[in-house]
């Protein structure tokens, strides 16, 4: 008889426990899941037949499942069916309505900025009305998402709104048709500096590189440039895609922009620049800063991890999780978390590590002195685990002061409505200037208004005095307790005068916005901004830009 070799044998053998293993592993992974399920609908039933009241199945599923999923991070979200508008808004930007964004003052309903050349804007809705009633139903008591329901509806569907105005005693009504919203994610575009450009890309939804690329297209074509500044500042992200199209726009075809990997095998992927690129010889500066997160980092982590242009800013959140959309029954969906990327360095810079929890549940940014170096194609090194750390760092040095104070209690928005009834118009963006008799008249309506707020040192003190009563510190420590209780306690006036330049910038944007929309603040909030005048700087020095991309020696 031929012998059959033990090598074979041996491979045979490990193969069958292996496989016998593995089956044993799945079957106890059914099991558990099997168990618990079981385990969950048996309290569901209990709680039916004899808990003391009425029980409302929907809410109390919903809340199981969303506290289930919070326990995991933040991005993997049950949406229900209710919901699906607001997912295919967030994929595509499109939606059905009149074009406008809304939000509660107190107890009314106002259109806080209508979108310029949409339906609102085009029938003279202005941001400071009040909604009384939407297609003949009063609003009143509804909630922002309930009313934005009401204005969301087919397109080509009749609406008709009826507003309150300041400055006009006469109720006003509207009438006219909602219509399908797309929201541009290229908010703005402008010649900057001699032969630099500037685009401001707010999202990445399904139009945005195509988008993009007209805008630049624009740019070169008018004004002949030769550097670029693309600002995805506060930019949360979005469609992985549409991030890998538009560094194939700056890079060769065919290199590799971002891997994900998770412990499924269909969740491994590599994209790769899809096409030649469009703009090759363009000088490149990108603006982060710490809200540009997930696809905004992609885009800035491979343009910095191929040495194709400079990073400006301040570091970014650090999202490096993908997620995926996974239907449901009854037209719900799962957004979950399925992997992890890696930009061309090979470095991933998740900032959080959700797996790893505290026992209080808590969990926090992984320290820089665990993070690991990688190097970019030029040799240049970069760092993993926490977002991705500009080539240029600038820093926001305006603190939580009496501006923002006002702003959280929509005081600028109170008092624009005010100023816009008595200006029909005002200067561009770019001469417009608050004068001292306007800012004396903002202080008078803020007194009006008997303005006034607790500061979080206040708050923070409150707990302390708690504390040290408890403790009985306040019967050798009273008067240090009671002067700095009093220093704490701001000076409206003095912090007013203090703070006026924050105070004058906020105030002077909603205004703006009255007159001449989203593009209009936008520049005005360029004419001081750090960020822009850093990387023009840059990008016209030859020698700046091409030593911040090269190895330091």
């Amino acid at each position: 008889m031929r012998k059959i070799p033990v090598f074979i044998i041996f491979i045979s053998i490990s193969f069958i426990v292996s496989a016998a293993g593995t089956t044993k592993n799945q079957d106890t992974k059914t099991f558990r899941i099997s168990k618990n399920l079981s385990i969950f609908n048996s309290v569901f039933r209990e709680l039916d037949a004899f808990y003391v009241d009425t029980l409302n199945y929907d809410k109390m599923n919903t809340i199981a499942i969303n506290e289930m999923l919070s326990r995991l991070d933040p991005y993997t979200v049950y949406i229900p069916e209710k919901e699906t508008d607001n997912l295919k808004f967030m994929t595509t930007g499109e939606y059905a309505g009149i074009g406008a964004l809304i939000t509660k003052n107190g107890k009314e309903i106002y259109v806080s900025e209508p979108y310029e050349g949409m339906p609102a804007q085009r029938n003279d809705v202005r941001a400071g009305d009040v909604i009384l009633e939407v297609d003949g139903k009063s609003v009143t008591g509804l909630s922002v998402s309930e009313v934005s329901a009401k204005l969301k509806g087919t397109p080509n569907t009749t609406i008709r709104l009826k507003i309150k105005r300041l400055g006009t005693n006469k109720l006003i009504e509207k009438e006219f048709l909602r219509e399908k919203i797309q929201v541009n994610p290229i908010t703005y575009s402008a010649l900057v500096a001699p032969k630099t450009g500037f685009v401001q890309l707010t999202d990445f939804t399904d139009k945005s590189a195509a988008e993009l690329k007209i805008a630049i297209s624009e740019l070169i074509k008018k004004h002949q440039i030769e550097s670029l500044i693309i600002d995805i500042r506060n930019n949360g992200g979005g469609l992985i895609d549409e991030a890998v199209k538009i560094v194939g726009y700056f890079v060769p075809k065919g290199s590799e922009v971002v891997q994900t990997k998770g412990k499924s095998k269909f969740t491994e992927r590599t994209y790769k620049t899809p096409t030649e690129p469009l703009f090759p010889n363009l000088n490149l500066a990108i603006l982060v800063n710490r809200s540009s997160a997930s696809a905004s980092e992609i885009l800035a982590g491979a343009i910095q991890d191929l040495d194709r242009g400079i990073i400006i800013g301040e570091r970014t959140f650090g999202k490096g999780l993908v997620q995926n959309i996974r239907p449901l029954g009854y037209g719900g969906n799962l957004k979950v978390t399925t992997a992890k990327y890696y930009i061309p360095s090979g470095r991933c810079i998740q900032a959080i590590d959700y797996s790893h929890r505290n026992e209080d549940g808590s969990v926090g940014r992984v320290p820089d002195s665990l993070t690991t170096e990688f190097s970019t194609r030029n040799g240049r090194k970069v760092r993993d685990g926490g977002g991705i750390v500009p080539d240029v760092k600038t820093t926001d040095e305006r603190k939580l002061n009496i501006a923002f104070y006002i702003y959280a209690q929509n005081l600028y928005f109170d008092f624009a409505n005010q100023y816009v009834a008595n200006h029909q118009s005002i200067a561009k963006p770019v001469d417009f200037k608050l004068d001292d008799d306007d800012f004396i008249t903002f202080k008078n309506f803020l007194k009006e208004k008997k303005f006034t707020y607790t500061t979080e040192s206040e708050k923070m003190y409150k707990e302390f005095l708690e504390l040290a009563n408890s403790e009985g510190i306040e019967k050798y420590a009273d008067a240090e307790l009671k002067a700095l209780e009093a220093k704490l306690k701001p000076d409206i006036d003095q912090n007013i005068n203090f703070n006026k330049n924050d105070i004058v910038e906020l105030l002077s944007l909603e205004i703006i916005k009255r007159y001449y929309f989203q593009k209009g603040e936008i520049e005005y909030s360029l004419k001081a901004d750090v960020d822009l005048k850093t990387a023009i700087e840059k990008l016209n020095d030859k020698s700046q830009y091409d030593n911040l991309l090269s190895v330091k020696k």
